[in-house]
């Protein structure tokens, strides 16, 4: 009570803290303790023991499926994100740079990303269909020979652009905001200097936005390295194993085909140490590039 008294602050910020704590802190830290045990849904909690790193052990030296669902994982982020943000810049100019039926159009550029996963799902699995989908009639319309979208050649291809599809809107309107906010003055200076387009692009508009560009790339890279719903939905993770992203491992060494709990909160622990350093480099990238500014 005398902290309290002290410190008037901490007894308003106690309750954030506690719900924090609640939903937050405390499952993190149950999911490490979890993953140092032999915890497995079929079994006793009086057989519950403690193993150490034998988790880990056994998904490095062991597990040949997890080192491919890294490698997918970060396959299909690497790619995805690197699309988006090519392709959603390049939008977001063209949309700044041609003010005619702007609402009308960013209104229907955000509709894939309105959608459900399910939904979302359902939709690309009859498109991508081989035999009567919308992909390969255009494609034997075009005179090209059709494709087995959801082969185990082409399933990770088509999970990437289904990715491309849906949250190319969102690059697109985070980089739409920030060119909205670049001053005209430094832009009207550069062209009484005789400065051409690519030169105003690279010196005055993509050091004002480069927060935003920060921003968007910190949030899409975190969406796609716990990707889930929509490859869960559409191929649950095959052919055989050709889609499985590190969350569908996780999921499928915990409750699908094993109930080894220990061994899936291990993985979902590497998981979060995979992102932690990539979202830890990238706020300080931003905080000090608003520092800066």
């Amino acid at each position: 009570m005398m902290l309290f008294k002290q410190r008037e602050y901490l007894k308003y910020l106690l309750p954030a803290l506690t719900v924090l704590a609640l939903i937050n802190i405390f499952p993190t830290f149950f999911l490490y303790i979890i993953s140092l045990t032999n915890y497995d849904i079929s079994q006793r909690v009086e057989d519950l023991s403690f193993v150490g790193l034998e988790n880990y052990r056994y998904l490095f030296s062991i597990d040949k499926d997890f080192w491919k669902s890294i490698c997918i994982t970060l396959t299909y982020t690497f790619v995805s994100v690197t699309v988006e943000l090519i392709l959603g810049s390049a939008i977001a100019l063209l949309f700044d740079a041609n003010a005619r039926f702007r609402k009308l159009k960013l209104s229907l550029f955000i509709i894939p990303m309105i959608a459900t996963p399910s939904i979302i799902a359902l939709m690309w699995k009859l498109i991508l269909n081989a035999e009567y989908g919308v992909m390969n009639t255009f494609l034997r319309w075009m005179g090209c020979a059709g494709r087995n979208w959801l082969s185990t050649d082409f399933a990770l291809v088509s999970l990437i652009l289904i990715d491309i599809w849906q949250w190319t809107p969102y690059v697109t309107l985070m980089i739409y905001s920030g060119l909205q906010t670049v001053p005209q003055e430094p832009l009207e200076a550069a062209d009484v200097d005789g400065a051409s387009w690519f030169q105003k692009l690279v010196w005055i508009v993509l050091p004002h936005i480069s927060t935003i560009v920060s921003i968007t790339l910190l949030l899409k890279l975190i969406e796609n390295l716990k990707s889930f719903d929509i490859v869960y939905n559409l191929t649950q993770g095959g052919p055989g194993n050709a889609t499985e992203l590190l969350s569908l491992h996780v999921f499928r060494l915990g409750f699908k085909q094993t109930h080894w709990l220990g061994r899936a909160s291990a993985c979902a622990v590497i998981l979060l140490l995979i992102i932690i350093p990539i979202v830890s480099n990238l706020a300080k990238k931003i905080s000090y590039s608003r520092e800066s500014a």
